[in-house]
């Protein structure tokens, strides 16, 4: 008696010490405050299947994982490029917890894999990743979110170079990062106004006061209105990038410098030529606006 006593004492500890369910989903919309719950091993073969299929290299069944809505448009024709790009790629998945938030179809899969990456074009990498694969209730891919640990041995960083300053200041000794405010489209489009001699379209992309150093070593200081005269001279004008690069200091405010290389043809009212390619740094300010142009031609 006493055997089946202590027998339903450990059966009846291991339930309360095991919960169905967990964890919360704190996001706003109806589902906030919702547990999850494990999902079933169904979602755990989709992934192992997809990791396969992309060592594989095999487009045809990567996308048959996919759900129509995710694939889109163009989904096949990009896998295809994207796996078509690289020697050999390898996704070796060495954990995956599926999910399931309790009260929605479908399931969320936890995916950690060690990722190598050998591009035709010389380019390598190799990368530790987090990914969160959407499933539906069919199984298949609805949705897809990554995060990702960089390897030193990469060809290739989010930062990098050093900054020193013309005197040593706060920022000496920094690493660059890339800029992500939209300047890189911002000049773009500045460029097709500028070469429209829209001279309203084209001041709207500079601050209220704009310093100039142009390529003869002149400082130039304009007001925005003042800037309305740039194109009285000119009969037409041809500007063409060659290379955008936005860059700031790693670790400081959101101010930035965009490197453009370009080349640039002024037909001027007077009948003359002026042709020269261009460096210029263009910084914009924290409202993103062109604060400073500093130029350099040949």
């Amino acid at each position: 008696m006493k055997i089946k006593i202590i027998i339903l004492a450990i059966v009846t500890l291991s339930i309360y010490s095991c919960n169905s369910s967990g964890g919360v989903y704190l996001g706003e919309g109806e589902n906030n405050g919702k547990s999850y719950s494990i999902g079933d091993d169904a979602s755990t073969k989709a992934v192992m299947g997809i990791a396969e299929a992309y060592s594989n290299q095999d487009a045809e069944q990567v996308i048959s994982y996919y759900d129509a809505s995710f694939l889109g448009e163009n989904g096949k024709a990009d896998t295809e490029a994207w796996l078509s790009s690289m020697n050999s790629i390898s996704m070796k998945p060495y954990k995956i917890v599926p999910l399931s938030l309790n009260g929605q179809e479908g399931q969320q899969v936890l995916t950690w894999s060690k990722e190598e990456r050998d591009y035709k074009n010389g380019s390598y990498e190799k990368l530790d990743l987090m990914e969160m694969f959407f499933l539906n209730k069919a199984g298949k891919v609805t949705g897809f979110k990554q995060w990702r640990a960089i390897d030193s041995v990469n060809f290739g960083a989010s930062s990098g170079g050093k900054y020193f300053g013309k005197t040593p200041g706060e920022f000496t000794g920094r690493p660059f990062m890339f800029s992500n405010r939209n300047e890189t489209e911002m000049l773009e489009t500045m460029v097709g106004h500028y070469n429209k001699l829209d001279v309203k379209a084209v001041s709207a992309f500079f601050a209220d006061q704009v310093t100039i150093n142009d390529y003869q070593g002149k400082v130039i200081k304009l007001s925005n209105k003042e800037l309305a005269g740039l194109f009285d001279s000119y009969k037409s004008v041809t500007w063409t990038p060659y290379s955008i690069i936005p860059i700031k200091i790693a670790n400081s405010d959101a101010a930035s410098g965009v490197m453009m290389y370009s080349n640039e043809r002024r037909v001027l009212k007077s009948g003359k030529i002026w042709e020269k390619e261009l460096m210029e740094m263009f910084y914009f300010n924290l409202d993103g606006k062109i604060s400073t142009v500093t130029q350099f031609a040949r």
